[in-house]
């Protein structure tokens, strides 16, 4: 059998993606590209706005255009919210946002016996359980970082997001898993591992609550009752877990909240030898009112603390940021006083949308809904300050030695990222999914950094 692959949105997607990649081909099929003769094509959706739910109806609608005789085979967020409209639009075999390793052995057996039918999980369902499925970690084809999931699900329902819904209660990988994986994939050769999640930062409250300590310390199955952990399923501790367990491979956080970001957190984390002082907030906003509307748990200056203990204690860190712009009832002084902030921040680089009303949401049936074009020029405003921001710190980061890992070559030059999250181009270079000190010397007109190899070539 011959399958092709669209992923949309997150790398939790990405991750559940490369799985159903990998069990696939564990079982003897072929992955290849869309328009050559497939006999599966996968679209894993993507539902957290008006205009990712446009992208992958489109991409369903593309892929039966491309390739009419195969099965299209859907899954991810938007299916599980609209599983019927999923199926109109052409899909053969409907999954959620579970049950992925039933889903990659259903298109097995419809390709093998033509019979139909729909994984989906009702709602109900998904949102009263707490079962983390366990899906085999690696890299997309092609790719040199690997993806770790240790965290599903999301409890904080903001105004804005429907992903709660889609995806259920927050719950978690157990931390000898986490290790386990991740010795895998250090095992196999990954330099990168980035650990990913729908919400890492609330990572191991479900374990607080319903496992005990020595059942995660030896991965026993007998609960034990009335115990809590003190310490070990929180983040830090998970990571530092990975970290043991795949010395040779550095790691990357996922994005975290900016309200767990606290100075202990940073004391604990830059305690982990092979982390990248590289961290990506989910800020949202600037503006303390704005932050109350959309029903975030921290304020203003929480997220400039979180900042600032990151810049303690990790010194040259990347730090990146999401930003929303024209949520309803935004003004222009709540809209400034968002564009301060992220000056003051300084961020090394930015994710910045305009507000996209998402039916479903509290957000979407709010008063005072600002015009989309007004919507389009604070992103256009926001965009131009975080360009202007990532030039500066790329700036900064010349004449500094960063350590590169080579992901790709175009014509001539091996390009990578920094720990710090830096794209550097070095003319020669080394091999992909190689690590390499690197002094940079420039920025190219493109915005990479330039860089000359210095040291052992290739120095893990």
């Amino acid at each position: 059998m011959k399958f092709c692959v669209l992923t949309l949105g997150c790398k939790v997607n990405q991750f559940e993606t490369q799985a159903i990649e990998s069990i696939l081909a564990e079982r003897g099929h072929i992955r290849t590209e869309a328009g050559r003769g497939c006999d599966v094509c996968v679209v894993n959706t993507c539902a957290v706005t008006a205009e990712s739910v446009r992208k992958s109806r489109q991409a369903v609608r593309r892929m039966k255009k491309l390739e009419p005789d195969a099965l299209i085979a859907v899954c991810g967020c938007l299916s599980q919210l609209e599983p019927s409209a999923i199926e109109e639009i052409g899909a053969d075999l409907v999954g959620g946002t579970t049950n992925k390793h039933d889903f990659a052995l259903q298109i097995e057996k419809i390709c093998h016996n033509s019979q139909l039918s729909s994984l989906n999980s009702p709602l109900s369902t998904l949102n009263s359980q707490l079962i983390f499925e366990e899906l085999p970690p690696g890299g997309i084809a092609g790719r040199t970082r690997a993806l770790l999931k240790i965290q599903d699900g999301c409890d904080c329902f903001c105004a804005y997001c429907v992903i709660p819904y889609a995806r259920g209660r927050a719950r978690s990988l157990p931390p000898d898993r986490a290790a386990a994986h991740a010795a895998r994939l250090d095992g196999q050769g990954f330099r990168e591992i980035v650990i990913t999640g729908i919400e890492i930062s609330s990572y191991g409250k479900d374990l607080e609550q319903g496992l005990g300590f020595q059942e995660l310390i030896t991965g026993s199955q007998e609960r034990i009752s009335g115990s809590r952990i003190p310490s070990l399923s929180r983040l830090t501790d998970v990571v530092r877990r990975i970290s043991e367990a795949a010395p040779r491979a550095r790691l990357r956080l996922g994005s975290l909240d900016p309200g767990a970001v606290t100075e202990g957190f940073c004391q604990d984390m830059a305690a982990v030898p092979n982390l990248c002082p590289h961290f990506h907030l989910s800020l949202q906003s600037g503006c303390d009112e704005t932050l109350l509307r959309m029903g975030r748990k921290y304020g203003a200056r929480d997220a400039l603390e979180a900042v600032l203990s990151l810049r303690h204690s990790f010194p040259d860190c990347g730090i990146t940021a999401d930003l929303i712009t024209g949520f309803p009832g935004e003004t222009d002084a709540e809209f400034l006083q968002t564009l301060e902030f992220i000056e003051t921040a300084a961020f090394s680089g930015m994710h910045i949308f305009p507000f996209s009303p998402r039916p479903g949401t509290r957000a979407s049936d709010m008063p005072e809904q600002i015009k989309k074009s007004a919507r389009v020029e604070r992103a256009r405003i926001a965009k131009t300050a975080a360009a202007n921001m990532a030039q500066a710190f790329k700036a900064s980061q010349v004449g500094r030695t960063v350590e590169v890992l080579f992901e790709r070559e175009r014509d001539g030059f091996q390009i990578g990222h920094s720990e710090n999250y830096l794209e550097v181009a070095v003319k020669g270079g080394g091999a992909k999914n190689s690590l390499h000190s690197v002094r940079t010397t420039g920025i190219r007109e493109d915005g990479i950094v330039l860089g000359e190899v210095c040291g052992p070539q290739g120095i893990r």
